[in-house]
Formats: structure tokens, sequence, C-alpha cells
């Protein structure tokens, strides 16, 4: 069983006709419910919006503790909001992330050098940074569709497995243990998108 996690906030819907699209024999469900969740085999949780009003409605839901646990535990897909909350702060409303991951999330700058679209949205390209299951044929400098203003920083090497060039270099995506988590929207991302999806259905850990 596949939990997208509800909190209000976020493209679910396409999220989940993805993951239906890819696996209809896979139980999968939109989900609020901490219990439903505690339980679920994997977890995708997607986000959009501003990171403070994300944490207002997973704490009013009673799903932040459920969240981290099952980030802790289980096979986890981060995706866009949800890869900035891993992180320990951001310069969104000035608020604590999870604090999986060390590093802090901020907002992109234009600099005098170059001049750059703020939000960075449309399709990009990803540099893998290292080998991961997750990335299971689909090809380096492959593109994806972002669509965000807050990029995560200071990550350790370790857990980057992507990056992506908007004005500077960022990460885009980042992995430890069972969690993998991408900056971009795969569900918006065409056949590679599906791609990354169908690896985390079949990924093991």
């Amino acid at each position: 069983m596949i939990a997208i996690i509800d909190y209000g906030i976020g493209n679910l819907k396409s999220v989940h006709n993805a993951v239906r699209y890819i696996a209809p024999k896979m139980p999968s469900e939109v989900s609020s419910d901490p219990d439903f969740i505690k339980n679920a085999d994997k977890v995708i949780f997607p986000g959009q919006g501003a990171m403070p009003d994300c944490i207002k409605e997973l704490d009013k839901r009673g799903l932040r503790d459920v969240v981290i646990e099952s980030a802790k535990k289980k096979p986890f897909l981060g995706i866009c909001l949800g890869l900035q909350l891993l992180f320990e702060k951001s310069e969104e409303g000035d608020v604590e992330g999870f604090g999986i991951f060390e590093g802090k999330i901020k907002k992109f700058q234009p600099s005098k050098q170059e001049r750059i679209k703020i939000p960075h949205m449309g399709w990009n390209n990803v540099q893998q940074s290292k080998n991961h299951p997750m990335w299971k044929n689909i090809k380096s400098g492959s593109s994806f569709y972002f669509v965000h203003s807050f990029y995560a920083s200071d990550v350790k090497k370790e857990h980057v497995t992507g990056t992506t060039n908007h004005g500077e270099e960022f990460t885009c995506a980042i992995a430890k243990e069972n969690i993998f988590a991408v900056q971009f929207h795969p569900e918006k991302s065409s056949e590679l998108g599906l791609q990354l999806l169908d690896n985390f259905i079949s990924w093991k850990i």
C-alpha cells in the first residue's frame, strides 16, 4: 500500500493518477489519516505552496509526527515542498523544518551577472551526482519540470543525488537510506517523471 499524504495543500490528484497509471494493481490512496499512513508500506509526500502554511496544516491534522516517523522507517518520496520540509530551517517564513537532513532552504536571488526568473518555472536539466536505484533508466542530464522559488543549500555532499542550474548550481535531489526527495515534479515531467515514480514503486530498501 502506498500512502500519498494529504495535508490540504498540493497537487495530490495528479500524483495519485500517475501512480495508478503506472501500477493499477498496487493499492494507493490519498490520505490524511495518521493510522493509515503509519501502516502504509511506502509514503509519497508531495507539496506545493508556502512552507509555513504546510507546517500549520500538518500540525492541524496531527500529521507531523507520522510523516517524520515514515521518513525514518520506510521508502519515502518527497516532492518539491516535500523535499524542503526535510531540512532544518527555511527562509520562507523563518520556520523550522523536520531536521532529517542538514542544510537550510534559501530563496533564489537575482545576480548582477545573470538575470534569472523567480520562481524557477519550467523544464530544466538534472545532472545526477551519484548512482541510485531511483535513477534507473533515467539518463543524467534529463529534463524535469520545476516550479519553486526556494531551494536547498548547504546540503551534505553525501546526500546530494542530483543538481540543476538556475543562475547557479543547486541541489534538486537528495537521498539517505530509505528517503529520496526531488525539487522537481515527476507527476508533471512526462515519461521520465513516470519512470521515476515507477522506480519508487519497485524500490526495495
